[in-house]
């Protein structure tokens, strides 16, 4: 780590305490609900993830939805419950980890209505109408009658006072991302009832206005209460907008919570990757009225990472609380950095939504600038700080893209003295190819953070255009290798659905991804993309020659367009880029031959062929690692000749091709653990939670 800097005085408005209701923030940074992947199947490693926020200066560190109660069952998804009070004692480890570090901790109630599929519970899902679940199920949720609501509402102040004991400051109401009980209700969309809760604004806010009141009553002597609520759905009059019902919203409930944090419906809005909105504060239009229609303090988000932006938002009125989910996870130092004058070590979002794949895969969340995210209890990583060296050898990485930067970066802060070799004439490797793509500019923050860094350190020496050979490696002596030596594109056509490869490539124009983007073509030529990877690359690659004017066919095994995307909240948007730009779009084809300007297709149902016209086709199927340094240096280390060569390890897409974020995570594991003996490595070199049968 850096030495600490002078304070920049310019950003002090950043650290003033803010009241909410009857607590008192240390600052305006305030990391908003988000998933872990953790939840309440793994406590330990939830708590020792928003720890880290508390440590590294949020000023507010709030846990993920949680359940309220078995008919708002989230599973598969292992979010946060507070069914009773038997989870109090695991939530309470959590405040009190925040607390040690002088953060309020907050937590956000929820009942996700028919978004909550209730498999494990199997519970009949609630709704204000019947209506089929949002879930992929073929159940429907049943529409609530007047005692249903009125058990809501008693569930709803119960968990609140569990809340309470459990230790939390600041309680919410949730009525946002088009996930709970109490937006379904706000939303004509789902609310058509005749009653009471039904009908005009006024009524269809009703359970809202009665879950406040009676969460103040219950606890606001001393928690705060919130009222998280999505201003905008961007459907237009087919939805809630901020300039008409949403703002009505506010005005009707302006007083009632203490605290408003606004945001944009569905989640999908709420967290657009930076492929589609690439602007830092993007919300700000749609929630910059809410201050100018309450007294109470107001929290926004939008991929804040800039300190300058931040301070502009709380100086012109519109927030009083800088709001932050995504970057919070890139880098959970992010408000200590910039007390500490460290602005330039700020590890900055890049809006890829690996986290959000995470979450909508089930699994503990990652990141792809922030590889130790989720890992802070089970194998004991800090985003700032890494065990020292164990011993004064040398280490080599070769390779300087996403995963051999990582390690370098790692191994220098272990204070190992290192040689950074890399082949081309610059570094970053496949984060600055993927970065010159349509709309992944701010991917190219992966290699800019790392190669910052490694700039400023004085214990490695980076080479570029440097070929590395067995016998440089033999005159190095250097007993620490990491061959992050990468991968390169199929070329044959054996992808996901064709183990066999498409024969005939001999008599068409074939294209790998890289080498598709900088090649010439004719103004005639017939393009066909072909996804059998079925990740993103593809799709990307068709939106950039597409809007570079050229004509594109994208074909796919697939039933749409790049479905890896829908982890990410991209693939609806990545399918309309495509068709806005009359991309002719060929699904569920794969393609086994290639002969005289025509594609030979088969159908992946029907193995029905038909004949695509193209004259370069474009592969996005499968990678293969370059592993040939790493053969012959096993080899050399076989040699009962050798005693320099302690320690050879494949990284990266060497080892494994995957996403950059999987990239990032092996070079950093490798750092972190390569002194470790095999068999400990082998073994995982992890905690386990396990459920305790006492």
């Amino acid at each position: 780590m850096s030495p600490i800097l002078q304070k920049d005085d310019r950003y002090n408005i950043l650290f003033e305490p803010v009241d909410i209701g009857p607590v008192r923030t240390k600052n305006r940074f305030y990391q908003v609900p988000h998933c872990t992947g953790m939840g309440h199947l793994r406590p330990r490693a939830e708590s020792a993830l928003r720890e880290i926020k508390a440590k590294g200066g949020w000023g507010v560190v709030s846990t993920q939805e949680t359940e309220i109660h078995p008919s708002s069952d989230l599973s598969p998804f292992p979010e946060q419950r507070i069914w009773d009070t038997k989870d109090i004692p695991a939530l309470r480890m959590m405040t009190e980890a925040i607390h040690a570090h002088g953060a309020l901790a907050a937590i956000q109630l929820t009942h996700s209505g028919h978004h909550s599929p209730n498999l494990y519970s199997r519970t009949p899902p609630l709704s204000p109408i019947d209506q089929s679940v949002d879930f992929i199920y073929p159940k429907q949720a049943r529409k609530m009658s007047k005692t249903d609501i009125k058990n809501l509402r008693l569930w709803h102040r119960k968990a609140a006072l569990n809340a309470k004991a459990a230790g939390f400051d600041i309680i919410y109401v949730y009525a946002g991302h088009g996930m709970t009980l109490a937006q379904h209700f706000i939303l004509p969309e789902y609310n058509n009832r005749s009653d009471e809760y039904g009908g005009s604004l006024e009524n269809r806010i009703r359970l809202t206005r009665e879950l406040l009141e009676e969460t103040k009553d219950a606890v606001g002597d001393t928690c705060a209460v919130a009222f998280r609520f999505a201003v905008d759905e961007l459907k237009g009059k087919d939805g809630m907008q901020s300039h008409e019902e949403g703002r009505a919203v506010i005005e009707m409930l302006s007083e009632l919570p203490d605290l408003w944090d606004v945001n944009l419906s569905d989640w999908s809005n709420d967290s657009q990757s930076a492929r589609f909105e690439p602007n830092e504060g993007y919300q700000v239009p749609f929630v910059e009225f809410v201050k100018g229609v309450t007294s109470k303090p107001v929290v926004g988000v939008g991929r804040l990472t800039s300190p300058d932006l931040m301070t502009s938002l709380i100086k012109n009125q519109t927030l009083d609380l800088i709001g932050a989910a995504r970057p919070s996870i890139a880098d959970p130092y992010l408000p200590n950095k910039i007390a500490e004058g460290r602005i330039d070590e700020i590890r900055e979002c890049i809006g890829c939504n690996i986290c959000v794949s995470s979450d909508n895969l089930g699994v503990p969340i990652r990141c792809t600038q922030n590889p130790t995210i989720g890992e802070e209890w089970r194998r004991g990583w800090h985003p700032e700080i890494i065990k020292p060296r164990v011993n004064k050898k040398r280490a080599l990485v070769v390779g300087a893209g996403p995963s051999g930067l990582e390690c370098a970066m790692q191994l220098t802060r272990r204070n190992y003295d290192v040689i950074l070799s890399e082949q081309s004439d610059y570094i970053g490797g496949r984060v600055l190819f993927e970065s010159g793509l349509k709309g992944l500019s701010s991917w190219k923050r992966v290699s800019d953070f790392r190669i910052n860094e490694i700039r400023q350190k004085t214990n490695i020496d980076v080479y570029t255009q440097s070929i590395v050979t067995p016998e440089l490696v033999s005159e190095l002596e250097i007993s620490n290798i990491f061959l992050a030596t990468g991968c390169h594109w199929r070329s044959d056509g054996i992808g996901r659905s064709n183990r066999q490869g498409i024969t005939g490539l001999k008599n068409i124009n074939v294209l790998t991804p890289t080498e598709a983007i900088n090649y010439q073509y004719s103004p005639e030529e017939s393009i066909v993309v072909y996804d059998d990877d079925q990740g993103y690359l593809a799709g990307v690659i068709a939106d950039h020659l597409s809007s570079a004017g050229h004509s594109i066919t994208f074909v796919t095994p697939a039933s749409v367009v790049s479905p890896w995307t829908q982890h990410t909240l991209e693939q609806v948007r990545v399918q309309a880029s495509l068709l806005n730009q009359n991309v002719k779009i060929v699904p569920n084809k794969t393609i086994f031959n290639a002969n005289n300007g025509v594609l030979n297709a088969r159908c992946m149902y029907t193995n029905r062929t038909s004949n695509i016209e193209c004259t370069t086709l474009i592969l996005v199927t499968e990678r293969i690692p370059d592993t040939l340094l790493y053969a012959q240096l096993k080899e050399i280390m076989k040699s009962e000749n050798n005693i320099n060569l302690q320690h050879i390890e494949l990284i990266g897409d060497a080892l494994a091709p995957g996403l950059i974020a999987d990239a990032i995570y092996s070079g950093h594991l490798a750092a972190e653990n390569f002194e470790e003996p095999e068999i400990h490595i082998q073994q995982a070199l992890y905690a386990r939670e396990i459920t305790s049968l006492i």
